[in-house]
């Protein structure tokens, strides 16, 4: 748990990065715009990365936060490069999932704040 506030931060970082990229983007623009679609997917590829790298203690006093789907959707980002991902996908997950997601990480990093704290 020691590194846990140094991983949750990069989420929130790399959640706040993606925002920027597509503030006031259209879905249509996202999808033709190739150098934001791979900015936007390697970005989600590193917040899924440092998910991982979180403890199992944080893990299971979260147990709200989908896991296995986001390391399963890193697997995704990963493996497809060669297929192309599924942009439509990925332009859901940052405009609907990731802010969400970015909410449950701000909450998890006034826990451990509040923890060291004790």
């Amino acid at each position: 748990m020691k590194n846990d506030l140094l991983y949750v931060d990069h989420v929130i970082e790399t959640a706040d990065k993606i925002a920027s990229y597509i503030e006031n983007i259209s879905r249509e623009n996202f999808l033709e715009n190739d150098m934001l679609c791979d900015a936007v997917m390697r970005n989600l590829q590193i917040l899924s990365e440092s998910t991982q790298k979180i403890s199992q203690e944080t893990k299971e006093q979260f147990k709200n936060i989908p896991w296995k789907d986001i390391a399963g959707f890193r697997n995704i980002l990963a493996r497809d490069y060669l297929e192309g991902a599924d942009l439509t996908i990925v332009w859901n997950v940052a405009i609907h999932d990731l802010p969400e997601l970015r909410k449950a990480f701000s909450i998890i990093k006034s826990s451990i704040i509040d923890k060291r704290k004790v």
